[in-house]
């Protein structure tokens, strides 16, 4: 797994049927990365609709959050749909873990990605970055420290 420190390996892949997004495209704000294994497990669930939940934190600190896994584009789109998730989920899926491969967090035995946090900087630079187990829901505690470590939060503008 690659460590904080590291420059984030780039990317391109589908966030939604016809539609790709590069990881260097999103420099100038921070970027999460969340793996994890599968879309329709619980834990995938309850993690990737707490960090929909948390948008408007996120938001405070200009950082985009993705989740990352091996499923299909089709099933991410199925999931998240029926999940009413705010949190785009990018497909790893051909060439099968790519990215999960060049991230250090592949699980070769059952051919789907670790549960794996990074939080990568405005330059690229992975700032932080966590593996959990992968029956163990990671939160958010940990991303919001490190975003506060590098991040001033903008303040809301009250009406």
């Amino acid at each position: 797994m690659l460590d904080a420190g590291t420059d984030a390996p780039d990317f391109t892949l589908p966030v939604a049927p016809n539609r790709k997004i590069s990881l260097s495209e999103l420099r100038g704000a921070p970027v999460v990365l969340a793996f994890y294994p599968a879309d329709w497990t619980p834990v995938c669930t309850d993690q990737l609709a707490l960090y929909s939940e948390l948008a408007d934190e996120f938001d405070r600190y200009s950082t985009r959050v993705f989740g990352v896994s091996v499923d299909g584009i089709w099933c991410h789109a199925a999931f998240s749909d029926a999940r009413k998730l705010s949190t785009p989920l990018l497909s790893d899926f051909e060439p099968k873990g790519a990215v999960s491969r060049a991230y250090g967090v592949y699980r070769a035995e059952d051919g789907t990605s670790e549960r794996a946090l990074f939080l990568i900087d405005a330059d690229g630079m992975i700032r932080w970055s966590y593996l959990s187990a992968i029956g163990e829901n990671p939160g958010a505690d940990g991303i919001l420290e490190a975003l506060e470590a590098i991040v001033q939060p903008t303040e809301r503008v009250r009406a």
